[in-house]
């Protein structure tokens, strides 16, 4: 019996030892005062208790997904630049206010209740008379964000489709196309872009659109392989079919 007692109270001092040990572990987590000296020596870094929960691929998404979404705001810019009647038709006073419309919010915006691929083709609707920039950049805005799940912080357990990022990019190389051919009855674009003529070559949209096909492409073979599936590849340009895929 002194034996059991004495086993037990040994047993209930290292439950309470460790329940100690892990509350202080806890609160040096959460301790966002506390500074980890980089590997150089150089500057201190904040410890953040996220940090735990992220492996490399993680912060490899994190960045991607960041990258992406800033080369589309510059897309938008520009788009807003070579065409202010978007912004205008919509009432607005400065491009600066359709550009927050689009991205200072914690989703991208419906236009007519349409979004991802949907909201690109309303951009080259004759019959819409509303902003085209806003349609355009909020249906690739909303088609890439579904093709990352909606996420924009990932973590260990966090999953992504590879399938769904190819086929997104494979998309916006058809939105694109139809940024650059689509005209009016009149024969006008119905957004200004791209600029091939000799002497005032414009082809910096092509660079930032390239960027982000480029970017998807990479996230969804990185992914593939994490995930060991196979993507299937279209066979014949998307772009040429005109064939939106399925994000």
């Amino acid at each position: 019996m002194f034996n059991l007692k004495n086993n037990m109270t040994l047993l209930q001092n290292k439950k309470a030892f460790l329940m100690l040990f892990s509350l202080a572990f806890t609160l040096f987590l959460f301790g966002c005062a506390a500074k980890i000296p980089d590997k150089k020596g150089g500057h201190l870094e904040y410890f953040k208790l996220e940090q735990v929960a992220k492996t490399d691929v993680d912060t490899v998404f994190d960045i991607h997904v960041k990258k992406t979404f800033e080369q589309l705001r510059l897309l938008a810019e520009k788009l807003y630049k070579r065409n202010p009647n978007a912004w205008r038709n919509a009432g607005l006073a400065h491009r600066d206010e359709a550009l927050k419309r689009i991205f200072d919010r914690p989703k991208f915006p419906t236009v007519q209740g349409k979004s991802s691929v949907d909201s690109i083709r309303l951009a080259f609707d004759p019959d819409y008379h509303g902003d085209r920039v806003l349609a355009y950049i909020a249906g690739v805005g909303s088609m890439l964000n579904t093709s990352f799940n909606h996420t924009k912080d990932f973590y260990l357990f966090s999953t992504l489709d590879a399938q769904k990022i190819y086929n997104s990019a494979r998309n916006i190389e058809i939105a694109s196309w139809l940024l650059r051919t689509k005209r009016q009855e009149s024969g006008e674009l119905f957004l200004l872009s791209f600029s091939h003529q000799v002497g005032d070559p414009n082809q910096s949209y092509e660079r930032i659109i390239g960027k982000i096909i480029g970017q998807q492409d990479t996230l969804a073979e990185i992914v593939a392989t994490k995930s060991h599936r196979v993507i299937k590849y279209v066979l014949q340009s998307a772009a040429r079919l005109m064939v939106f895929l399925p994000v």
